[in-house]
């Protein structure tokens, strides 16, 4: 799997989600939960994963969004 996105902005993150699903292309969101252990504090960035074979297709779909 790669990384095709990483936030800190849970709204940001959602909109990818979104902008991936319309797509077509599965995704896998790391670090969702750790703002259990970090207070909900926003320190860590969530990072979103694809498989490889869906690599392209992610960045396609992700081309007009600003990363972090």
């Amino acid at each position: 799997m790669e990384e095709v996105f990483r936030t800190k902005d849970p709204v940001k993150l959602s909109y990818v989600e979104h902008l991936l699903a319309e797509a077509g292309v599965e995704y896998f969101v790391l670090d969702r939960h750790i703002s259990a252990v970090e207070g909900s504090i926003g320190v860590f960035p969530r990072r979103i994963l694809v498989k490889d074979t869906q690599l392209a297709r992610a960045r396609l779909a992700l081309v007009g969004v600003e990363p972090g």
